[in-house]
């Protein structure tokens, strides 16, 4: 019992001084939260809050928020923010919401970590498995990672996406398939692409059901029916809503359409925007369908391969994401690093942390340099700015390729305990 009171009062600490960190630099420095949400490390057009600001102007005044082109979030982001005070006179309304999500992300997470599905699932169990960090640990790595931090005070639309996945990957490992259905849904209403989580999350939601052994091919079709007739009804009602708001299914175009097509093609720190800026008019089409294609590939092998650890297929896919989404930006890096504590166990497997680390610095300190080079010193050239973020997809792709072999080093070790420790090269 005090044991547990000591816990609980260690995380309202840990959430206090979080929400305390936040709430200092938005008041302590008023010009930082525009700085960040300027910067296009942090701010995509799918996830501006300048762009939020505009839209909500717009449907204030009874006109569309996509006409302009310039609002491309989901619909119901408009009434929420509505809600709130001006922002130009009671700002600090919409930095308590900001920070209430951030915590409410860190929660989810700690009940994640708390499981212990990372490192004993219902199909498989570490050698290793008492090697890893507490909640609250991987609760503050998140909290306290500047990615997440800057995330925040930048305001970007994401951290409702970071909050809907971590409820969606805790209510799964809870037993709720619904309810992970349903925040599933949402993540995915609100920037499209966690629908590809999908099939790593039903079965992790199926290996948390007590299902008989009897009949258990049947069982399976029958559950994995149900789970996706509960994410995509719910994803049907929201779009319905968002109807009923807007007037119109404009919305579908401006939003989801936006990410399919790339139509705006504003620097970011991902892969696809300077490519399809060279990119023969003739050929777009061609490419996108290949970008896609590519990004939405892994989804099922990782899931065939890592059918044991679901946990695991859905931390790397979130890395993939995180490099290889149309509009990436640091949120989706910081959901990434944050789950990846989770696998502590397997740290000592991994080959190239320093390098990745070394990396990562590297370019979070070269990167808005660079940009300042191309867009406002005129030094530079829009080479500078893509070679670095090219740079910055390297670290994050070796991460996660570290990050996959050791987990399936660990998995092969249990097939094979006599080769526990040994060192394999390849020949």
């Amino acid at each position: 019992m005090n044991g547990g009171k000591v816990t609980l009062r260690r995380t309202a600490g840990l959430y206090a001084g979080a929400a305390v960190l936040r709430l200092a630099l938005f008041t302590l420095f008023p010009g930082l939260p525009d700085l960040l949400t300027g910067r296009v490390e942090i701010s995509t057009p799918v996830t501006s809050f300048k762009r939020l600001q505009e839209g909500l102007f717009l449907y204030n005044h009874n006109v569309s928020p996509y006409d302009g082109g310039v609002y491309h979030q989901a619909p119901l982001l408009l009434p929420i923010f509505n809600l709130l005070p001006s922002f130009a006179a009671f700002p600090i309304f919409t930095y308590l919401l900001y920070i209430a999500i951030d915590i409410l992300s860190a929660h989810a997470l700690l009940r994640i970590a708390e499981s212990g599905e990372a490192s004993s699932s219902a199909r498989f169990t570490s050698p290793r498995r008492d090697k890893r960090w507490s909640g609250a640990i991987i609760a503050a790595l998140f909290l306290f990672n500047p990615f997440t931090i800057a995330t925040c005070i930048g305001r970007s639309t994401t951290v409702f996406t970071t909050c809907a996945i971590l409820h969606a990957v805790a209510n799964a490992i809870s037993g709720r398939p619904f309810h992970a259905m349903v925040a599933l849904a949402f993540a995915s209403y609100l920037s499209m692409y966690p629908l590809l989580l999908l099939p790593p999350l039903i079965l992790l939601c199926y290996d948390r059901q007590k299902l008989p052994a009897t009949g258990a091919p049947n069982a399976w079709i029958k559950f994995t029916a149900t789970m996706v007739m509960d994410a995509f009804g719910a994803l049907a009602v929201l779009f319905q809503m968002s109807f009923f708001l807007t007037g119109s299914w404009e919305f579908l175009s401006s939003t989801y359409g936006v990410q399919l097509t790339l139509s705006d093609l504003a620097p970011n720190i991902g892969l696809w925007w300077y490519f399809f800026v060279e990119m023969f008019d003739s050929f777009r089409s061609f490419f996108l369908a290949v970008f896609w294609l590519h990004l939405s590939s892994y989804v099922g092998g990782l899931s065939v391969r890592l059918r044991q650890q679901p946990l695991a297929v859905i931390t790397l896919l979130l890395g993939i994401f995180s490099i290889f989404k149309p509009y990436p930006s640091i949120a989706d890096a910081s959901l990434f690093l944050g789950m990846v504590p989770l696998y502590r166990h397997v740290f000592p497997l991994l080959r190239y942390s320093f390098v990745i680390a070394a990396i990562i610095i590297y370019t979070t300190f070269l990167g808005p340099a660079f940009y300042h080079l191309w867009i406002y010193a005129g030094s530079g050239n829009a080479n500078f700015f893509y070679a670095i973020t090219l740079v910055w997809g390297l670290g994050l792709s070796l991460l996660v390729c570290d990050l996959a072999f050791a987990v399936l080093r660990d998995e092969w070790e249990v097939e094979r305990p006599e080769m526990a420790g040994k060192e394999i090269r390849q020949i």
